[in-house]
């Protein structure tokens, strides 16, 4: 089962763990944070990540590492800790990318990389808004006994 590694701006990657632990708290032990603050170097970023990594890998377990921003520093420290075979990288991290990637954490990374990515851009959609109609309120019944839904 593969451990998932959220590296993005702060506080994101924290607010994205609490997140994913209120709707999946079993996954707590298998979830790690790492919040990069401003003005965090390169070098600062990736050894923090591998940090992250090393008990994972070191048990020959696999890692997801999803990011913020492709190109920018939390996911240039995570391109340059993993291996891209043990461990590999997701941009564009989103709650809908989470819980796809908690929730096939047991699939292989080849697979479960796909599934990530779906979930990411199957959760992002234009939702219409229809407005409400222009109506007053409703009539008030003839039942002489108040009722607590009606007032």
């Amino acid at each position: 089962m593969a451990h998932i590694v959220v590296v993005a701006h702060a506080p994101l990657a924290t607010a994205l763990q609490a997140l994913a632990v209120h709707a999946y708290p079993e996954c707590a032990g298998r979830l790690i944070a790492v919040d990069v603050g401003p003005g965090e170097g390169l070098d600062a970023v990736e050894a923090r990540v591998r940090a992250a990594l090393s008990p994972v890998l070191a048990g020959g377990e696999e890692a997801l590492v999803l990011v913020d921003v492709f190109g920018a520093t939390p996911c240039n420290g995570a391109l340059a800790a993993v291996d891209g075979v043990r461990a590999r990288v997701v941009a564009g991290v989103n709650v809908p990318m989470l819980w796809r990637s908690l929730c096939y954490a047991t699939l292989p990374l080849e697979e479960l990389v796909p599934r990530a990515v779906a979930g990411a851009s199957q959760g992002v959609m234009h939702v219409p808004v229809f407005r409400r109609q222009n109506q007053g309120p409703a009539p008030k019944a003839h039942d002489p006994v108040q009722h607590h839904h009606q007032q």
